[in-house]
């Protein structure tokens, strides 16, 4: 049975257009995912009514992903579980790319957090930490 609320839309199910992360350094973050994820970066934009600045990074497939800076953003609250954002998943498609991809960030000194693994739920992943601390999951 279809959810009431995709029945009246004539256009079918939303589709997430881009999931937005605060960072503190828009650089640091954004050479991250270009570099190891090959992101394709946007211009920067500056907030004419607000003070913030954010550059959207683009992906295969149409996904995206806006980091945001504010000047006086506090720290985050670190790595345990909250609120909030789990992870940002990429499949990478083959369990090759995600091996080879683990073995070059943990080479480049990136935190690896767990894996590469087989999942319970069928995942061949593992989980790595971008230079803000959020957790990104890299899939087969």
């Amino acid at each position: 049975m279809a959810d009431p609320l995709t029945r009246e839309r004539s256009g079918g199910p939303a589709r997430i257009e881009h999931v937005a992360l605060w960072t503190d350094d828009l650089d640091r973050l954004a050479a991250f995912y270009v570099r190891f994820l090959g992101a394709t970066e946007g211009p920067l934009y500056r907030s004419v009514r607000r003070p913030f600045e954010s550059r959207f990074l683009s992906f295969g497939g149409g996904a995206r992903l806006e980091l945001m800076r504010l000047a006086d953003l506090g720290p985050a609250a670190g790595p345990a579980p909250r609120v909030g954002l789990a992870h940002v998943a990429f499949s990478l498609g083959s369990r090759e790319r995600v091996d080879r991809l683990t073995a070059e960030l943990r080479a480049a000194g990136v935190e690896v957090v767990s894996g590469p693994r087989t999942t319970g739920d069928g995942y061949y992943e593992s989980v790595v930490r971008d230079p803000d601390g959020n957790e990104v999951e890299l899939a087969a």
